[in-house]
């Protein structure tokens, strides 16, 4: 009895431990200081992490990105070149105040198309932004109206310039999400990340910077950048692309970063630093160490589908087997937390084609599989069968005949066929059974006919009978034979 009352106990305290253990590592977010953030695989496009990645915010210098694109774009179809001597027009301080950044370009100073591009993305001068503008199309506004025409081809929805620079503006937005669609179509030409990654530049003209040397302003790459000088910010595997401030938009940053197989891009807005906080440190390059630090530390690449695996198995109309097996046409590899399972990885199947029909040859695309985690599309893979599926000449010739009998015009023939077969039956039918009975009237009336004969025969065989015989006739003439002729007449 002691053993039943002790047991409840036991499984009381099993269950409490239970519910006390700690769950399963689950990866935690990084703790971030700015108020938007990115972080993207760059091989697949896929979003690793975010923070508001879709706010409208004040993008600052990130702004100088799209004019690097499309000055990369008219250099690549030949409507400007780097040698290119330009004139800096009397609108090339429009907006800037004393303070903004600036290359000390003024106008009437010609300057070349590489240098105002080195002066964009280095030394973040904002003048030489409204100079290129300004050549490119003719005017600042011109080339702002291009700017947000090519943000609308890129897919960005949460963007507006207003200049060419990013110095604040009303109306002048963008978002972390946009500006990596941005970057991204940038990083497409050589020279764009061959800037970006530029340490330090000096141009022959005296005229750009005072003929000093500046430096890159992003101090992931070197202890020599100008946010380095109150630490060390330097990152390994870090590259590009360009920094941003203002008051309005916080201390920004975008970079890439790649160790190993993984190659990531990085966007941090909204951060805290030097000139608006009582800090002594810069959060945006914090806040890109931390997402940098986050995946390269607890991402890998892992395959989440291969083409051996047999994914679903299909009906196919007319085949011998019945059905084909579905297989990927090609592997798919995803950089994926480390303690993400291959059970929390959603597949959605869509078939081409509702209704399959043999023969189909090995390798027919029939459909797709797309792969997502927390609703985050990991890749899409096209589905084939993985061996033929012949034709069934027996459920082929029952398909046929089942469909030329489902067409109208056949079953009309058919039902005319049967009606007229009924009637013909029915006459038939009818015709055997009045000859029937006239054969059976005939032989009821033949069989009276025979016993009235015999009746009479009988009853003339019971008369006594008186016979005339001629003395002509001679007794040895007769034959023994009765005439039948004889009985009627006496009848």
């Amino acid at each position: 009895m002691k053993i039943f009352r002790i047991f409840p106990l036991v499984l009381i305290i099993c269950l409490v431990m239970a519910f006390a253990a700690p769950g399963a590592y689950a990866l935690e977010d990084p703790s971030l200081n700015g108020k938007a953030a990115l972080l993207v695989d760059l091989d697949t496009g896929n979003v690793l992490f975010e923070l508001n990645k879709d706010e409208q915010r004040a993008p600052a210098s990130l702004t100088k990105i799209m004019t690097t694109l499309l000055a990369l774009e008219a250099l690549d179809e030949g409507r400007i070149s780097l040698d290119d001597i330009v004139t800096a027009q009397d609108d090339c301080l429009t907006g800037m105040a004393e303070d903004s950044s600036t290359a000390g370009i003024v106008p009437g100073v010609q300057v070349s198309v590489k240098d105002l591009l080195y002066c964009t993305m280095l030394h973040s001068a904002n003048e030489a932004c409204n100079v290129l503008g300004t050549y490119i199309s003719g005017s600042i506004s011109s080339f702002v109206d291009a700017m947000n025409a090519k943000a609308a081809e890129l897919g960005c929805t949460n963007t507006h310039f207003v200049n060419p620079n990013g110095l604040p503006a009303e109306n002048h937005y963008s978002s972390a999400y946009d500006l990596y669609l941005i970057t991204v179509e940038a990083m497409k030409y050589p020279m764009f990340m061959e800037m970006a990654n530029t340490q330090s530049y000096q141009s022959s003209n005296p005229a750009v910077a005072g003929g000093e040397v500046f430096y890159n302003s992003n101090a992931l790459l070197s202890d020599n950048a100008y946010y380095a000088r109150n630490g060390s910010y330097v990152y390994e595997g870090a590259s590009g692309v360009k920094t941003g401030y203002t008051n309005a938009a916080g201390y920004c940053l975008l970079s890439t970063a790649q160790r190993g197989d993984i190659h990531v891009l990085a966007v941090a807005m909204g951060c805290d630093g030097e000139l608006n906080a009582q800090i002594d440190k810069y959060y945006n390059f914090d806040d890109t160490i931390a997402m940098y630090d986050w995946v390269f530390n607890n991402f890998s690449h892992r395959s989440i589908i291969s083409t051996s695996e047999n994914i679903m198995s299909v009906p196919v109309e007319l085949s011998d087997g019945g059905s084909a097996m579905l297989r990927p046409q090609s592997s798919l590899t995803a950089l994926l937390p480390n303690d993400v399972t291959a059970e929390s990885i959603t597949r959605d199947i869509v078939l081409y084609n509702d209704q399959l029909v043999a023969p189909i040859a090995a390798g027919t695309p029939l459909g797709e599989m797309t792969l997502s985690l927390n609703g985050e599309v990991l890749g899409t893979v096209t589905l084939v069968n993985n061996s033929e599926v012949e034709l069934s000449r027996i459920e082929y010739m029952k398909q046929q005949i089942a469909e030329i009998f489902s067409r109208g015009w056949v079953i009309a023939i058919i039902v005319l066929v049967l009606v007229f077969l009924t009637l013909y039956i029915i006459l038939v039918l009818r015709y055997r059974r009045l000859r029937q009975r006239h054969l059976r009237e005939r032989r009821r009336m033949e069989q009276r006919r025979r016993m009235e004969r015999e009746r009479m025969y009988a009853e003339s065989r019971q008369r006594p009978r008186t016979y005339s015989v001629d003395p002509s006739d001679r007794y040895d003439s007769y034959d023994g034979s009765i005439d039948d002729s004889f009985f009627d007449d006496r009848q």
